[in-house]
């Protein structure tokens, strides 16, 4: 299959991942601001917004755009002819283009240069241990294989 008809067609599915993604992290910010009550958009977003139906309308557009770019940048997975370094280094490039001015701008992110270290640190984190969980998947997925064809 084309690589750009895959990109398309995985954009177009993350999309809705994109909105699931947001859905849990306004769970998950509501649930660490400890007061109970779901909070789905930060409060700052919609005072610069100017109100919490437009601020929420906005947040979830952003979140299928991020889920387009999600979606779209896996199929750099699978394009052989890149190392597992050069894949690895433009997926997360390409998801932090997507990820940190979205979450920077519904401020899921303090603006400040700590808020910014400690959301992109976790950002790296959460890359790394699925990048990690991946790897070992296929490098299991690969030994099996191979085992089979010396059989």
């Amino acid at each position: 299959m084309n690589i750009m008809k895959k990109i398309i067609q995985r954009g177009i599915i993350g999309i809705f991942v994109g909105f699931a993604i947001g859905q849990i992290i306004t769970i998950i910010i509501s649930l660490s601001l400890g007061t109970g009550e779901y909070v789905a958009c930060a409060p700052e977003f919609i005072v610069l917004v100017g109100n919490e139906a437009a601020a929420v309308a906005i947040q979830a557009l952003l979140c299928g755009i991020m889920g387009f770019g999600f979606g779209g940048a896996s199929a750099i997975w699978e394009m052989d002819n890149l190392s597992i370094a050069a894949q690895t280094g433009i997926c997360f490039l390409i998801y932090s283009v997507f990820m940190l001015p979205a979450a920077y701008f519904t401020y899921w992110m303090e603006h400040s240069v700590a808020g910014f270290l400690t959301y992109f640190g976790i950002f790296a984190a959460i890359f790394a241990a699925m990048w990690a969980v991946q790897y070992f998947i296929w490098k299991k997925r690969i030994k099996e294989i191979n085992d089979g064809l010396k059989q």
